[in-house]
């Protein structure tokens, strides 16, 4: 009894502190010191760049199975990716494809913030990564051989292998990673919800968290997942698969890939000499509440969002340089967040872009790679050009960014939804050097 309530005493001593912190903690802007990119636009911050800035288009006919019966048949596939060069081979039996762009794109982020974790208290780093559809690769080739050779042939990692949580989970173990770690399933709009509850995190007294997104739903049933939504592109020609506010916009093309965030508290960033590209400035979600699959009748939550996340920033619509647009590539739900963007500039021509139509739609990867590629701009000064487009919808009434080109960018927009309803917007702001 004693020891018990020894520690109640500390925990409700540890509870007391915490909340004496809670003013100073709540008003923290967490860093982002590393960018790891695993994506169809390259593997590696450089490569991803030059590519989106160059414009080269990755959609291409799927090469992993034979799309010939389905009737979408592009795909944005990681090409040049080797597993066994980026991930320790005793998880590449235990895990799927997901995992392992995952896990590369943490190496990489790492690597880029020169951030070491076993120099690290392990309670002192976390991991919180988006996810929408889970390891579907590994689940179907084990699905099939239940079919077809009995329960006895199933490897027993599959009932971790296909779970969500997988790839937070393999990274934490790979590094050593001891502090509060998460998953978060919001499809889309996962890579920015999953930076959001690592600031949250970090405002609760964890220093340094590793945050985004990764997907791989480019199987037979990941493709017939994507299907049944009705919004899959069925062009059979790349150039005219995924286009963004584009007159001829049919639908997404599906992708894999995503992006890792080291997301800092900036005093532990600024003691180990970090170089910063950028601070999380502002973020708010929202949901639509209309329906499980059909799109809500307008994106009012959607300007919501965007209101809220520029005003937890200290903003206004007058200070973002750039809307990086969550793209989704079918006229009607392009028209809901072109009006949208209206309605919160009230007029004011905002640069917009969406790179994205050049690697497909990557889901939880996408938006985290939508942030990375938002705080690229800020770090070189140029507005990278929409993915894909060919001519505007008239309708949209958009100031689209149709080449890249120089630009002042000190603050970014970050939208992203997610199927269900889901809708969050991400600021993200320079940091002024000291």
């Amino acid at each position: 009894m004693s020891v018990t309530v020894e520690n109640s005493a500390a925990a409700l001593a540890a509870a007391r502190q915490d909340q004496a912190l809670a003013p100073s903690l709540t008003s923290v802007r967490p860093v982002v010191t590393g960018l790891g990119v695993v994506a169809p636009s390259g593997i590696g911050v450089e490569e991803h760049w030059s590519s989106t800035l160059r414009g080269d288009l990755r959609v291409a006919p799927i090469t992993r199975f034979d799309p010939s019966r389905y009737d979408a048949t592009l795909a944005g596939e990681i090409l040049g990716f080797d597993p066994e060069e980026q991930v320790d081979k005793r998880y590449l039996v235990q895990t799927d494809r997901w995992t392992w762009i995952g896990m590369a794109a943490s190496r990489l982020a790492l690597a880029d913030a020169a951030y070491d974790p076993a120099a690290h208290e392990p309670y002192a780093t976390a991991v919180v990564f988006g996810s929408g559809s889970g390891g579907n690769g590994f689940g179907q080739r084990e699905l099939s051989r239940l079919w077809t050779r009995g329960r006895t042939a199933v490897s027993v990692y599959q009932s971790i292998a296909w779970f969500y949580a997988a790839t937070t989970g393999q990274t934490s173990i790979r590094h050593g990673l001891k502090g509060p770690s998460g998953v978060v399933v919001s499809d889309g709009a996962g890579g920015l919800d999953s930076i959001a509850q690592a600031r949250r995190v970090i405002r609760r007294g964890t220093a340094t968290v590793l945050a985004g997104g990764a997907e791989s739903g480019l199987t037979p049933y990941a493709l017939t997942c994507h299907l049944s939504s009705g919004r899959v592109s069925t062009a059979a020609v790349a150039a005219d698969g995924y286009k963004p506010f584009d007159a001829r916009a049919n639908g997404y093309v599906p992708g894999e890939g995503g992006a890792t965030l080291i997301v800092e508290d900036p005093a532990a960033a600024a003691a180990r000499g970090a170089r910063v590209y950028g601070e999380i400035a502002g973020y708010a979600a929202t949901h639509d509440a209309a329906h499980p699959c059909r799109p809500a009748p307008d994106a009012r939550w959607l300007a919501t969002a965007m209101r809220r996340a520029i005003a937890d920033a200290g903003l206004t619509p007058d200070d973002i340089d750039v809307v990086f647009a969550d793209g989704a590539g079918s006229v009607d739900l392009d028209a809901q967040e072109a009006a949208a963007i209206r309605a919160v500039f009230a007029g004011r021509p905002v640069p917009v872009t969406a790179p994205q139509g050049l690697v497909g739609r990557l889901c939880a990867g996408g938006s985290a790679l939508a942030v990375a590629s938002a705080l690229l701009s800020i770090r070189d000064g140029v507005l990278p050009a929409v993915g894909n487009l060919d001519t505007p919808h008239p309708d949209h009434d958009l100031h689209l960014v149709r080449q890249p080109r120089p630009a002042t960018v000190r603050v970014a927009l970050v939208n992203a939804r997610g199927y269900g309803g889901f809708n969050s917007s991400l600021v993200v702001r320079a940091v002024d050097p000291r």
